[in-house]
């Protein structure tokens, strides 16, 4: 069986974004594309309508490039349990309410045990604060945390 891998809308960005001249926003895009030519063909990736809704927004043309990218994506069904553990997730983790999406991410992807969540927001998702803050909350609510990491992290599988 193939891992499975959430994967949030930063990556999808990074994938069909035009180019940057920013090294850093430059390097991130050129490691999305290795990863989803070497590494997304041996794991199942999966989206949600939170995924879905946000790739559909901004600039139409790169909205077309993003949704047509995910198009052949498993979506993971959001319901009111998984709307709760994000409000719990926004409350403990401290996120603005401007990136509250954020909490729903995880908890999709917490909620379908999901075995990795893939984002390049390494402020309020892959990062160690957010890991290990999650991984105590679902200890306590029995739930199993995803490894939450950048596709640069994920390059092998």
């Amino acid at each position: 069986m193939k891992p499975t891998v959430y994967i949030e809308t930063s990556v999808i960005s990074y994938l069909t974004s035009r180019p940057s001249r920013d090294i850093l926003v430059a390097s991130h895009q050129q490691i999305t594309r290795d990863w989803w030519a070497d590494t997304l063909p041996l794991v199942e990736p999966l989206v949600s309508a939170f995924v879905v809704n946000e790739a559909a927004l901004g600039d139409a043309t790169l909205a077309v490039k993003r949704l047509q990218s995910i198009k052949s994506f498993a979506e993971l069904k959001v319901n009111r349990e998984i709307e709760q553990l994000a409000d719990e997730y926004f409350r403990v983790l401290n996120i603005p309410q401007r990136s509250r999406i954020d909490a729903a991410h995880m908890a999709v992807a917490v909620w379908h045990n999901v075995d990795y969540l893939l984002s390049w927001n390494c402020k309020h998702i892959a990062s160690a604060r957010v890991q290990k803050i999650l991984h105590n909350i679902n200890e306590k609510l029995g739930f199993d945390t995803p490894i939450l990491c950048t596709p640069e992290s994920l390059l092998e599988i």
